[in-house]
C-alpha cells in the first residue's frame, strides 16, 4: 500500500489573497502563478515566482486557495512540502518560503541552499 503522495506546495490564506489581488489587477488573463527555482545568489539557489500563462507538460498543477499553482518540474524535489505565505512587517511586505528542504540562507535572505527531498519507494 502506497502512502498519498503531499501536496508540492501550499498557500496560506494570507498568500493566496495577496496573489488573487496581484492577479486581478494584472493587464493580461493568467491562468496562475508559476514556481520554480533557479541556481544564483550567495547560498547556491533562489526561489522563482512568475505568472503562468498556460501550464507546461511536465508542470505538476495544484489548486490551493482558489489559485492555480504551476511547478517546474525541475523544482519539485527541492519544494516538496514547502508552505507560502505572505508576511507584512514594519518596513515591507513579502512572500515568505517556508521549506523543510531549505538548509540555509544567504544573510540578505535572497538566496537558500536546498537539497532535494528524498523519494520514498
Amino acid at each position: 500500500m502506497t502512502r498519498p503522495r503531499p501536496k508540492v506546495v501550499t498557500l496560506t490564506d494570507a498568500a493566496a489573497a495577496r496573489m488573487q489581488e496581484i492577479m486581478s489587477g494584472a493587464d493580461e488573463n493568467y491562468i496562475g502563478v508559476k514556481i520554480g527555482v533557479k541556481n544564483g545568489g550567495c547560498a547556491g539557489m533562489e526561489y522563482t515566482m512568475d505568472y503562468a500563462t498556460e501550464a507546461g507538460p511536465m508542470d505538476e498543477s495544484v489548486e490551493e486557495n482558489g489559485i492555480k499553482i504551476l511547478i517546474d518540474p525541475k523544482a519539485i524535489l527541492f519544494l516538496i512540502g514547502t508552505e507560502i505565505d505572505y508576511v507584512t512587517e514594519k518596513l515591507s511586505q513579502r512572500f515568505v518560503f517556508n521549506n523543510p528542504n531549505q538548509t540555509d540562507a544567504c544573510g540578505c535572505g535572497e538566496s537558500v541552499t536546498i537539497v532535494p527531498a528524498k523519494a520514498d519507494a
